[in-house]
């Protein structure tokens, strides 16, 4: 062991090296016994909110029907589930530029996914997702514009594909739904306080957002993007996998009130039911909660509420949609962790 000769006078330094085995040793058990209290504090933190958001009486019914589920459903489910993660390992690397392994950018999209759980606004994915790139050999600066990049990408892919289902024909009721609920919010506003809130807010958001913009932050993002828009190929890449996670959870959220007899949904209404996902996930988008706990459960019950299913089954579906593709993943994302680290 290389040792450094300490200046006269000064008292000999005490080794520190004893204390390392022992704090080696228990790490690896603390680490464990701390991912499992967070898993059970989030399992938790759904039951609560969905308690007292939706409150009981559409709960128990709920439950009851569970036993008349199309069980047939739930392998397609998680099929989706998985294929959820793949495209999205796919949409990195075509943000990065790099050909990735796509095994351990899948992997790393679970630990993301877990990571969302506890953070609100996707820091949790931003923050795995840069430090994956990093490992494999991206500058930070570059691997934090590459996911900033693929955060910002996921606006476009999300609008191309909402104005793809809109334009299908199949949303006939979910427009009339929204006109009417946008009449009604709209007579309950008195326009006076409304118009005082816009002149205070809108200026406010302009210097807000003309801040922002000079920022080095958004420069840098600008930056990668416009990097990205001269790579064509990559570009495609990632709007067209980043429309196609949205599009894999809208096509399980329907396949989800299809499981549920009692919402009476059939194969007919698959193009409405797409429209509720992308409705409902874009209001529960608003509400920077960690994962969108809560505030998305509420939305997708509201969007398939305006479609004239009522609560009870409307939640089942939503509870069996966001268990298999929102709370089975975090476990997976635990253990990918794990594997990632060594």
């Amino acid at each position: 062991m290389e040792t450094i000769a300490a200046p006269a006078g000064t008292p000999p330094a005490i080794p520190t090296t004893l204390a390392a085995p022992a704090s080696s040793t228990s790490s690896p058990a603390r680490r464990t016994a701390v991912r499992w209290a967070a898993a059970s504090v989030l399992l938790a933190a759904l039951a609560t909110v969905a308690v007292v958001v939706l409150g009981t009486g559409p709960l128990r019914p709920a439950l009851a029907a569970a036993r008349h589920m199309r069980w047939g459903f739930l392998p397609v489910l998680v099929l989706l589930s998985l294929l959820h993660y793949v495209v999205a390992a796919i949409a990195l690397r075509g943000a990065s530029g790099h050909r990735l392994p796509l095994y351990e950018t899948t992997l790393t999209q679970f630990t993301a996914a877990a990571a969302n759980r506890v953070t609100p606004g996707g820091l949790g994915a931003v923050a795995v997702n840069t430090r994956y790139l990093v490992c494999r050999g991206l500058p930070l600066p570059r691997a934090a514009v590459a996911v900033a990049v693929l955060q910002a990408a996921g606006l476009p892919a999300d609008l191309l594909l909402m104005a793809a289902v809109l334009g299908a024909g199949g949303d006939g009721r979910m427009l009339d739904a929204a006109r009417d609920h946008a009449a009604r919010a709209a007579a309950l506003v008195p326009p006076v306080p409304l118009l005082v809130s816009a002149g205070v807010l809108l200026p406010a958001a302009v210097l807000t957002g003309r801040r922002a913009a000079r920022s080095v932050l958004v420069g840098r993002a600008v930056e990668g993007f416009a990097d990205l828009c001269r790579r064509p190929r990559d570009l495609a890449v990632t709007i067209g996998a980043s429309a196609t996670t949205t599009f894999v959870l809208a096509l399980a959220f329907a396949l989800s009130v299809l499981a549920v007899p009692a919402t009476g949904a059939g194969p007919g209404d698959a193009l409405a039911l797409l429209a509720a996902y992308l409705v409902g996930a874009a209001a529960s988008a608003a509400v920077p909660s960690p994962g969108g706990v809560g505030s998305t459960e509420a939305a997708l019950v509201a969007a398939l509420a305006a479609l004239g299913i009522p609560a009870g089954p409307a939640l089942q579906a939503v509870l069996l949609f966001r268990g298999i593709t929102f709370w089975a993943p975090v476990p997976v994302g635990l253990l990918a962790c794990r594997t990632l680290r060594r």
